[in-house]
């Protein structure tokens, strides 16, 4: 293949996978801003320091430490390695051998080892991971919201890490034999402290068949990664890229605090002081709660595509520990897919008659919940499921005058007798007669 004809194919591959990427980027964008308001930007400094803690430094992920250093080797081990991004876009487009060398000279050789060996840092993390959900099987990676694609997705995802990085030592293996024969266009340069572990392998290859293994595993990784990108907008592992939006927007302060309704609180102000009543357009009916996606806030909405489902959440939740329907996971989970469905039916000119709300999250999960808040606490990344929880609470006490028969008839008390109790002011102190 000539350069020229290799690097128009490269170019094309590159501008048709970010093309991709870019659509499904405008999927993402447009199912996240179904939800209501906008993302807060105040207290900048204090957000950017709140997602360089919990983003970049995994500061909640100490809770389980197998796990957490496991996270932390591919989490640094996927920057690092796709460095080498620049040096075969460079190539690729330029049909050069190993750029870097000539910028970085006897640095080079430390940068292709420390490449190579968080690349075998990573295969083995990932090695690990596959075994901990595959092998002992660990409880909250087998609940029944993990079944069928969730379950195919988290598995796919670790295969194609190990291809991935199985692609990049062939591909430096194949060209660190090259180099040692004196190949033309194979330059000699870098230290290659794993690959050469494999070199035995392709020693006693012909020269032409190892240049075809060569260019096979250069094309297939770049491509690999391509793709791999192109992926992540189906996949969990989105969180890659929106944990850092996530923990920029999320709350800051006491994640316990409970937003008040604009609606209610001008009804309440009137009530309280007529001469402050806000004029409105008496066409207009407020809504409480939410019923559906489009009823969250835009921030809800990131946080269901920002969810690795990793289940932390629904391993401490108390209503799920004692054998409730409740899976904060769930919530999560459904959110995102209501909120993908609305877009694909958008797309599709269809109108799928389910909404969040019994569609997809029954009341009894709902219900359920004692919003506590542990689930927002063992988040990594500050996901909120309390928030929609509640929102969807709101809805069914303030649209339907649905709810638990207990708590109706508290509010029914409250109303009646200003207190949770069943009797009159009058009569509450009766008991202190005898």
């Amino acid at each position: 293949m000539s350069t020229i004809l290799s690097s128009v194919i490269f170019l094309s591959i590159w501008i048709s996978a970010l093309f991709v990427i870019y659509k499904n980027a405008g999927k993402l964008k447009k199912a996240i801003n179904q939800g209501q308001g906008s993302f807060d930007y105040t207290n900048g400094s204090e957000r950017g320091k709140q997602m360089l803690k919990v983003a970049f430094g995994q500061s909640k992920m100490g809770a389980r430490p197998i796990a957490a250093v496991l996270h932390l080797i591919v989490y640094v081990g996927f920057f690092i390695v796709n460095i080498e991004l620049i040096e075969i876009l460079i190539d690729g487009l330029f049909g050069t051998h190993r750029i870097l060398y000539r910028v970085l000279g006897s640095f080079y050789s430390g940068f292709t080892a420390t490449l190579e060996i968080f690349a075998a840092l990573v295969l083995l993390a990932v090695i690990l991971f596959w075994l901990r959900r595959n092998v002992l099987r660990i409880r909250r990676f087998r609940l029944s919201e993990m079944k069928g694609w969730p379950k195919l997705d988290a598995d796919f995802i670790l295969y194609f890490e190990i291809i991935l990085m199985l692609l990049f030592f062939g591909m430096n293996t194949s060209d660190m034999v090259l180099q040692s024969r004196g190949v033309a266009h194979y330059t000699e340069a870098g230290f290659f402290p794993v690959s050469a572990i494999f070199a035995p392998l392709f020693e006693s290859m012909a020269t032409s068949t190892l240049i075809v293994f060569e260019r096979s595993f250069w094309w297939l990784h770049i491509i690999g990664i391509l793709c791999f990108l192109n992926y992540l907008y189906y996949s969990k592992h989105l969180h890659i890229i929106l944990a850092f939006p996530n923990t920029f927007f999320a709350k800051l302060g006491a994640v316990g605090n409970m937003n008040n309704m604009q609606s209610v609180t001008n009804e309440v102000k009137a009530f309280m002081d007529p001469s402050a009543a806000q004029s409105a357009d008496e066409n207009t009916i407020p809504s409480f709660g939410a019923k559906d996606v489009t009823d969250l806030s835009v921030l809800q909405l990131l946080n269901a595509f920002s969810c690795t489902e990793c289940g932390r959440c629904t391993s401490v939740c108390p209503a799920h520990l004692t054998g409730k329907k409740l899976s904060p996971r769930k919530i999560m989970m459904d959110t995102r897919d209501r909120a993908t469905q609305i877009i694909q039916d958008t797309i599709n000119e269809s109108n799928e008659e389910k909404h969040l709300l019994d569609g997809y999250i029954s009341r009894e999960e709902l219900w359920a919940c004692t919003t506590c808040n542990a689930c927002v606490e063992a988040c990594p990344i500050l996901i909120d499921p309390v928030s929609i929880i509640l929102d969807m609470r709101r809805y069914l006490i303030m649209e339907e005058s649905s709810g638990p028969a207990d708590l109706n008839s508290m509010m029914s008390n409250m109303e009646n007798n200003g207190a949770p109790w069943p009797f009159s002011p009058q009569d509450r102190m009766n008991w202190t007669k005898d």
